[in-house]
């Protein structure tokens, strides 16, 4: 069989078996012209965007992540301003009202002193009232005691009026100057 294959190869000359024909080169190289063109033409503008596309859509995530950042950052600022403001007004508000809450307490103490005393004032009022009522009673009824006593004592009546004044005013009059007497002593 080898002296088969060397028959053949001699009759188609000397051609090197690992190399192709020539006709098949120039073929393969030109439909290899016609690929790399479409594909440089077409092809590649095509994968050339969709990359473009791409690093723009992940630049742009990037640079909207960012964005997105700072925006998150002023936000937390401007948070934590309020809130800062906030803590602050309600601690104003505290303060307002522990002041408001003395000031009552102050203005009820203020007015329930008021009222004792006035409440005392009109005590002393009444009871010096009753005391003199009661004096007076006291002074008529002594006076017709002492009337009926010193009747008694006399042995004779002391029926008129004017005698019984005099006598009763007498008596009284004593009664105050020993009293005042006895209130220095």
């Amino acid at each position: 069989m080898a002296a088969a294959t060397i028959a053949v190869l001699a009759a188609e000359g000397e051609q090197n078996p690992l190399l192709p024909a020539v006709y098949d080169i120039v073929w393969s190289i030109v439909a290899l012209a016609v690929v790399a063109f479409v594909f440089w033409k077409f092809v590649l503008p095509m994968a050339q965007k969709v990359l473009d596309e791409r690093t723009d859509k992940i630049e742009g995530g990037l640079q909207r992540a960012e964005e997105a950042q700072v925006e998150a950052k002023e936000t937390l600022e401007q948070y934590r301003a309020q809130l800062a403001e906030a803590r602050t007004e309600a601690a104003q508000i505290r303060e307002d009202a522990r002041l408001q809450g003395q000031q009552i307490i102050t203005e009820m103490k203020a007015q329930a002193q008021e009222e004792s005393e006035r409440i005392v004032a009109a005590g002393h009022t009444q009871l010096a009232a009753q005391r003199q009522q009661i004096v007076t009673e006291l002074r008529g009824d002594l006076g017709r005691t002492a009337v009926d006593l010193a009747e008694k004592v006399i042995g004779e009546s002391l029926s008129d009026d004017v005698k019984r004044a005099g006598s009763i005013d007498r008596f009284l009059d004593e009664l105050d100057s020993v009293d005042k007497t006895a209130a220095g002593k």
